[in-house]
């Protein structure tokens, strides 16, 4: 069988199966097991699979016609340009959650680069917590490339309820060397310390909801790291009403969050003490991350 004898029938049957990008999922699946990328392809779309990739082949698309995702199959997902280990155990990074990674980063840069800054550093050193760091795909990002702007210290700390989680942040932190702790703690119940930034992307999909998300999401993804409760708002509720304890004085807490939430959480925010919150859109015009000022 040819490389396009391959790809158009494993397209077939993802259309057959009610997969949304079927000719996209059969092309990747098509060079996660031949090697041939998609400019190869186009150029020798004749060039015959072996007996093993072909078997191969295809019984990914038969586990993507079951609607196992994508990434699950190939065992990774692209993030801001780095390449994350990602399985059942953690939530697929998204391109959304890039805009979390870029709030940061800017906020990291103007603090380290101010000799008087709002969130001075401790003995010159930056200090960060990612609260439900599930992959460790927005700690490890943050301190990948703020290590190319700053000569301060800078030291991550991400932590978990999931010890499985926790596993494939450890693996991603060794895969990308990029030093970073992780530890199990249901939200601040083991963190100690004082930080300069605290992050989160939490659950915050309501309850009655996730029955009604994609096949991929409400069958494949931890139930742990997408129920956010009754209103979605639980874990923001319980994160901003704790972070105080381990904020610097000038230090910020930054939240991804669902489309509809940013007035909300904004409020939870104004409420317990924060100033300067403000709610970033992402590349579609949505609400997505909510920032504050710890100043108390």
């Amino acid at each position: 069988m040819t490389l396009q004898e391959a790809r158009h029938r494993g397209s077939r049957i993802l259309q057959n199966s009610g997969i949304l990008e079927a000719d996209l999922d059969a092309q990747l699946l098509l060079e996660h097991v031949t090697k041939v990328s998609l400019a190869m392809y186009y150029a020798m779309p004749e060039k015959a699979m072996t007996p093993e990739e072909e078997k191969k082949y295809f019984a990914y698309i038969d586990k993507r016609a079951r609607h196992i995702p994508l990434q699950h199959i190939t065992g990774t997902q692209e993030f801001m340009g780095l390449k994350f280990q990602v399985n059942e155990d953690v939530l697929i990074p998204r391109q959304d959650t890039e805009v979390l990674v870029e709030e940061a980063l800017k906020l990291v840069e103007i603090s380290v680069k101010k000799k008087q800054g709002n969130v001075p550093t401790d003995k010159g050193m930056f200090r960060m917590l990612d609260m439900c760091t599930g992959s460790g795909c927005i700690l490890l990002s943050i301190l990948h490339y703020a290590g190319r702007f700053t000569e301060v210290q800078l030291e991550g700390t991400g932590v978990d309820i999931s010890e499985k989680a926790l596993a494939v942040a450890s693996a991603n932190a060794d895969t990308l060397h990029v030093p970073a702790e992780f530890f199990f703690s249901d939200l601040f119940e083991r963190v100690t310390g004082h930080y300069q930034m605290i992050v989160s992307n939490p659950p915050y999909i309501r309850t009655d909801v996730i029955e009604t998300l994609q096949k991929e999401v409400r069958w494949h993804d931890p139930v742990l790291a997408l129920d956010g409760k009754g209103d979605g708002l639980y874990f923001y509720r319980k994160i901003i009403e704790a972070s105080g304890r381990y904020l610097t004085k000038g230090g910020y807490l930054l939240f991804e969050i669902g489309a509809d939430q940013g007035e909300s959480v904004a409020a939870l925010m104004w409420h317990l003490g924060y100033r300067d919150v403000a709610v970033k859109k992402d590349l579609a015009g949505l609400d997505r991350v909510v920032i504050g000022v710890y100043d108390k």
